[in-house]
């Protein structure tokens, strides 16, 4: 604050009290919930983790899906029509 006070000084006992019980509460929580996570990702297999990327790989539909024509095909046509004019 440009006046020199502390941005807790409109905080009343009680609101300071549950901020500090808060601040200790995440401080005490940190490395457990750190060990968690490092846990789940040692235990994550690959092909879980790429569904979590990517999402669900239905290639069935777009834009996984195969076109129904390649590049290969288009470029035999074309020869092919060269080839009989």
């Amino acid at each position: 604050m440009g006046n020199g006070g502390s941005p807790l000084d409109s905080w009343s006992p009680e609101q300071i009290a549950l901020g500090r019980r808060w601040v200790t509460t995440w401080r005490e929580a940190g490395p457990r919930l750190e060990a968690i996570r490092h846990r789940e990702l040692r235990e994550l297999d690959a092909f879980t983790a790429i569904t979590w990327l990517c999402g669900p790989a239905d290639y069935r539909e777009g834009p996984r899906a195969p076109r129904p024509t390649s590049g290969l095909v288009e470029q035999q046509r074309l020869f092919a029509r060269l080839r009989h004019p």
